[in-house]
């Protein structure tokens, strides 16, 4: 088989940030790497579960919602992809950005935890989102649309 375009990524040399994971017609999937691979620590998956449903939740609030595919998380725990269509990567840059702020200090009931609202409800760190979101924000400030490239 044919190898996809995340394994040719060197992972040995890969630095927290955001990146441009790939690009198919007007969607582009953002690499958000909060840790470094196979050297960090990887994120918890409770407080991975509380960024997703946060930043989701920011992002599809926000005046680019229809911009908006997708936020998840990496199976290696160590970040996100964020998926986008027809935007600006200065205005997916800004929006990371907001994300992160939200999170890092967001105070309130965490959106979608309920047996009816999510799949695994009882999995749940806000305590932890806020801590991952405080940790990321030096690395997403310094972002910029020429440091998105691997």
């Amino acid at each position: 088989m044919k190898r996809i375009a995340s394994f040719e990524v060197d992972h040995t040399n890969l630095q927290k940030g955001m990146y441009i994971s790939r690009i198919d017609g007007d969607v582009v999937t953002y690499d958000i790497r909060t840790r470094r691979p196979n050297v960090e620590e990887v994120m918890d998956n409770a407080s991975i579960h509380t960024v997703e449903h946060l930043f989701a939740t920011f992002v599809r609030n926000s005046p680019l919602t229809d911009k908006i595919i997708y936020f998840g998380p990496m199976g290696c725990r160590t970040g996100f992809y964020f998926l986008v269509r027809d935007m600006a990567h200065e205005d997916a840059i800004k929006l990371t950005q907001d994300a992160f702020d939200f999170i890092a200090s967001y105070d309130g009931e965490i959106p979608g935890v309920s047996a009816a609202e999510c799949g695994n409800y009882r999995d749940h760190s806000l305590e932890g989102a806020i801590k991952e979101a405080q940790m990321f924000l030096p690395v997403i400030r310094n972002v910029t649309q020429e440091s998105l490239k691997y």
